[in-house]
């Protein structure tokens, strides 16, 4: 069988806040560690029947990329359900609530 895994290494500063973060999968085209600024894991508990979340961000992640950063993982979101549950309902809304916060981060510049 085929196994895939996907790595995060985070160095913390004194205060246990991320200073960098950076991630490696065995999958990606590029060898080697890439630093990126903010993740988003979500992970389904089925026996507890709730979702765990770990949400990181450096430092370094400007707040407008951050806003940006919620708007993509919803988008995505809506894609992922579409494809995995064919709720065009649910995807719609979800499509609907991200435009809304666009407009509302283009009107709060």
């Amino acid at each position: 069988m085929k196994t895939s895994e996907i790595n995060f290494k985070v160095h913390l500063d004194s205060n246990n806040v991320p200073d960098k973060i950076f991630w490696d999968a065995t999958e990606k085209p590029e060898a080697g560690l890439s630093e990126t600024k903010s993740i988003s894991i979500s992970l389904w508990d089925h026996v507890q029947k709730n979702t765990m979340r770990i949400d990181l961000w450096s430092k370094e992640m400007p707040v407008e990329e951050m806003r940006r950063f919620y708007i993509d993982c919803l988008g995505g979101l809506s894609q992922s359900i579409l494809s995995s549950t064919g709720d065009e309902f649910m995807a719609s809304e979800i499509n609907l609530l991200c435009e809304k916060l666009a407009k509302h981060i283009a009107e709060s510049k």
